[in-house]
């Protein structure tokens, strides 16, 4: 049952209704493999399992009374958090993740987001809460919540689940970002935004259920919960996690994977590729095929022409391809991604008078001399978003050759900020006072780090305050 191409609904009104589908329809199929160590030692996660997993969290939570409520998801990578999203959801509750309390490490920011969240349970395994309890000193604040260990609940209870009251508008989670424009936030998404920009990925990606991809980014980022977890249950194609640690020690894993499991398509923000460059020797390379890797996706920060050329010249003798590059923008703020390149097309790089940037123009040139600076582009605006390019002062849409903010409004734009309604305001309502301007949906203003003009369809690249 995958979404005709170019339709605007979901087949699926919650992303709890979606996995249902999933299970009753390809029990058996393997959703999701976990590289223990990040190269041969798997798990494995069918979609009836998963499922099953998901519903005896779901009628725990209901039956504890914590529908609506958020839950802090505290796991280490692996397939263990992904059963306790989806948990969330069938119990209706909001899910909040983050990442899991380590060794000498402060845990400030764990407890900022359990109480800005005002979260009510602490999900985990049973290794993190073991860690814990040699941490409670620093943290008594987290004393309070109830502390459960999802793979501990007896399997009966799936068979006690009930779905809950829930329909598109009803928050899935709850995504903490500093970002770049502040003190860390709760973007408020709802199933609707999830289902909406999975889809429109889905479309700018050109997925197909025989595709398959590699992901080692952290689940409770939204590249990696959404691109890695949620986009491949959209689509209903087989996915390879791994733990971003894993592939900061050996950045080899990563390409190793993809070469392994013939994925087509895999990414990351643009130091991965250039670690890649740095770390894997030209003995290494020979051993790799990357010749299925059709989609290279790039975002998260600043996308630079120098890295693009380097891994294509370091890695075309192992099949890849230049015009697998496909740099990308995004935030959590609008769920996850918001432009995108074009599908088997090179990135679009131009070079920009360097001088003119600092004043706010963005003049083209001829070359690449001393005065000029290159960008990359970050493509166009997925189907069922607005983008304008705006003075964020005047709040005018600007005149082509000007820089200015990236205003998105669209179904996949959040619902705010958890418990800051002026922050809310501010960002989300920003386009109250400009009615002109308004389409459907809200729109949210984005400081931008490189130039972005109304001049082209293509906008250049700036880093994702949602990274």
């Amino acid at each position: 049952m995958n979404p005709i191409p170019g339709s605007e609904a979901s087949f699926a009104d919650t992303i709890v209704d979606l996995l249902r589908q999933r299970a009753n329809y390809r029990p058996h199929d393997r959703a999701f493999t976990f590289l223990v160590d990040g190269e041969t030692a798997e798990v494995n996660l069918t979609y009836a399992e998963l499922d099953r997993k998901a519903r005896a969290l779901g009628a725990w939570l209901m039956a504890s009374g914590m529908t609506g409520e958020r839950v802090l998801l505290l796991f280490p990578p692996g397939l263990e958090f992904v059963a306790a999203f989806m948990g969330c959801l069938y119990g209706g509750a909001i899910a909040v993740p983050a990442y899991p309390p380590r060794k000498n490490r402060s845990v400030e920011r764990i407890e900022a987001i359990a109480a800005d969240s005002q979260a009510a349970v602490a999900l985990t395994t049973r290794d993190v809460l073991d860690r814990f309890d040699a941490l409670r000193a620093n943290a008594p604040s987290l004393e309070k919540l109830l502390w459960k260990v999802d793979g501990e609940l007896e399997p009966g209870w799936a068979d006690r689940w009930e779905r809950p009251e829930i329909d598109g508008e009803t928050l899935a989670f709850l995504q903490y970002t500093s970002g770049s424009t502040g003190t860390p936030k709760g973007v408020m998404l709802s199933h609707s935004n999830l289902l909406h920009n999975s889809l429109r990925i889905m479309q700018a990606f050109e997925i197909t259920r025989s595709q398959s991809g590699v992901f080692w980014l952290p689940s409770f980022h939204d590249m990696g919960l959404i691109g890695g977890i949620l986009v491949p249950l959209y689509g209903g194609k087989f996915n390879v996690l791994m733990s971003p640690v894993a592939f900061l020690q050996k950045p080899l894993r990563w390409l190793q994977a993809i070469s392994r499991y013939k994925a087509t398509i895999s990414g990351g923000p643009n130091f991965a590729y250039e670690l890649c460059v740095r770390k894997i020797t030209p003995e290494q390379r020979r051993g790799l095929d990357l010749s299925s890797w059709s989609l290279a996706f790039n975002g998260a920060e600043p996308v630079r022409p120098e890295t693009i050329d380097a891994f294509c010249e370091a890695f075309a003798p192992c099949g890849f391809r230049r015009e697998a590059f496909f740099p990308c923008y995004g935030l959590a703020e609008s769920t996850l991604m918001v432009t995108g390149g074009m599908k088997f097309e090179p990135p679009v790089v131009r070079a920009f008078d360097a001088a003119a940037i600092e004043t706010g123009g963005a003049i083209l040139r001829t070359g690449f001399s001393p005065g000029t600076r290159r960008l990359v582009g970050s493509g166009r605006e997925l189907d069922g978003q607005d983008v304008r390019i705006v003075d964020p002062h005047s709040r005018e849409p600007l005149t082509p050759g000007r820089i200015g903010e990236i205003w998105v409004s669209g179904p996949s734009v959040a619902q705010g900020y958890w418990q800051h309604p002026q922050e809310t305001a501010e960002t989300f309502g920003a386009m109250l006072a400009r009615p002109a301007l308004e389409t459907t949906g809200s729109r949210i203003p984005v400081p931008t780090c490189a130039p972005v003009t109304s001049a082209s369809s293509t906008t250049a690249n700036c880093s994702s305050p949602g990274g």
